[in-house]
């Protein structure tokens, strides 16, 4: 094995365990960086045209990626260096402990029966309009955005940290960032941000497509999560939140989707596991084990998969 692929899985392994103790940093967040730099891009770029937003995902993506890239070939003579870049990357671009913060706290309020408190904290976790929710929606909603970000705020970036090391994992989470500020369908987005949320759509794909098989696997009821999957997913607007939506929603032997409201715009989703029961508040904490436990499987399969590919290169495997 060579050092390199050793230190992805120590770098890794590393920064997982950075997100489980500390969560993000409350100031200086890489992430925050790139979305500013992001702004002061589409300042320069905005037009109500396909072509501009196309540049700005290029620009601002292969920037991320070419950052990384550098930062890889500086430390490559050093294995301590290159282990904690590696750590490093991966702690800044996941969020899966302060995504179990956000919904905890929101459970929390919920449990105490402080709705106006937990409409109060729905925003930092997702962009569903808290008035229109009350404490079962709020719950709901919670559930779903935990499941949804399992995928994008950790395993999708494990997995592209898997195939390219610290350029995948920034990669990943530029373009995953740059959905979240332009790729939603408002009237100054609908052109411009087409090409970053189609971006997402791919590069999140083989996330997501773990994230559900990992929730089969660690839910506790494979049969159901995988039966709610396969009938279930494709009726989602979205071909990744539909996969992980609907395997929790399986697993966790709830129903999830229906009458959404984001920005004053209702929604109407299909009904994911529609024999299962409506979400309660305990479900809260139950979405966040599952998504945990989701995340350290993840570690393990996209180190396992890049040590694999790493032997089958030096043996001359056509990996």
């Amino acid at each position: 094995m060579r050092a390199a692929d050793r230190d992805f899985a120590y770098g890794a392994a590393a920064g997982l365990l950075g997100d489980l103790l500390l969560g993000d940093p409350r100031r200086g967040h890489p992430v925050a960086a790139f979305g500013r730099a992001a702004q002061a891009v589409e300042r320069v770029l905005w037009r109500d045209h396909r072509g501009s937003g196309v540049l700005h995902a290029v620009v601002c993506a292969g920037g991320a990626v070419t950052v990384g890239a550098l930062a890889s070939c500086a430390v490559r003579r050093s294995r301590a260096a290159s282990v904690g870049l590696t750590a490093a990357a991966t702690w800044a671009v996941v969020g899966g402990t302060s995504l179990g913060r956000e919904a905890r706290a929101i459970g929390g309020a919920l449990a105490a029966g402080d709705v106006d408190v937990a409409r109060e904290r729905l925003p930092h976790l997702c962009g569903r309009d808290p008035e229109a929710l009350d404490a079962d929606g709020i719950a709901r909603a919670v559930v779903e955005s935990v499941a949804e970000n399992t995928s994008d705020a950790v395993v999708g970036a494990l997995v592209w940290g898997a195939v390219a090391g610290v350029p995948g994992l920034v990669g990943f989470r530029a373009v995953n960032t740059l959905d979240a500020m332009v790729g939603h369908r408002s009237a100054r987005y609908l052109r411009y941000g087409w090409a970053s949320a189609r971006l997402d759509d791919v590069a999140g794909w083989p996330g997501a497509r773990l994230t559900g098989l990992l929730a089969v696997a660690a839910g506790g009821a494979p049969r159901r999560a995988l039966r709610a999957w396969r009938r279930d997913a494709r009726l989602h607007p979205s071909p990744n939140a539909g996969v992980v939506e609907a395997s929790f929603a399986g697993a966790l032997g709830v129903r999830l989707g229906g009458t959404l409201s984001y920005a004053g715009r209702v929604e109407e989703r299909p009904v994911l596991n529609g024999e299962g029961r409506s979400v309660v508040v305990d479900d809260i904490e139950r979405a966040v084990r599952l998504s945990r436990r989701v995340s350290w499987l993840a570690l393990g399969v996209s180190v396992g998969t890049h040590l694999v590919r790493a032997r089958g290169r030096k043996k001359g495997w056509a990996l």
